[in-house]
C-alpha cells in the first residue's frame, strides 16, 4: 500500500505544422495542443475555426466536406452529427515512444511507380 510516483504525462506537438499522413484515409492528426477545449453535445471549440464558413478568416484547414453528410451521402447544411465529435477519430500528436512495433511500408518504398512515370 505505499504511494508509487505517477508516470509523466506525454508532452504534445504543438508546432502546428501539418504532418504527412501514414496511409490513405487516415484522419489527420491535431497539430495543436487541445487542452481546455470544450467538446459536448452543446459545444464544439473545434468549429470556431475548422467550420467551413470559418475558415478562411482563421487560416485552419477547413473539415472535410464528408463531415457535411449523412450514411447516405445527403449533404447538409451543417456538421453531422456522427462527425460532430472530432476526438473519436482525431488526436493530438503526442512526443512519445512507439506503443508497438510499426512494420507499415509505404508504397513508394516498395518500388511502386507513380502515373506519369512510365
Amino acid at each position: 500500500m505505499e504511494a508509487i510516483p505517477a508516470a509523466p504525462l506525454e508532452r504534445y506537438v504543438t508546432d502546428d505544422v501539418r504532418q504527412m499522413r501514414a496511409y490513405p484515409e487516415q484522419p489527420p492528426i491535431i497539430p495543436h495542443s487541445i487542452e481546455g477545449y470544450q467538446l459536448s453535445v452543446n459545444a464544439n471549440r473545434c468549429m470556431s475555426c475548422h467550420k467551413r464558413e470559418n475558415s478562411l478568416g482563421t487560416g485552419a484547414p477547413m473539415i472535410s466536406i464528408t463531415h457535411y453528410m449523412t450514411r447516405e451521402g445527403q449533404m447538409l447544411a451543417d456538421v453531422s452529427p456522427r462527425r460532430y465529435f472530432c476526438t473519436q477519430c482525431h488526436v493530438p500528436q503526442a512526443d512519445t515512444e512507439a506503443l508497438v512495433q510499426n512494420t507499415f511500408t509505404d508504397m513508394a518504398e516498395m518500388g511502386a511507380n507513380t502515373a506519369g512515370e512510365q
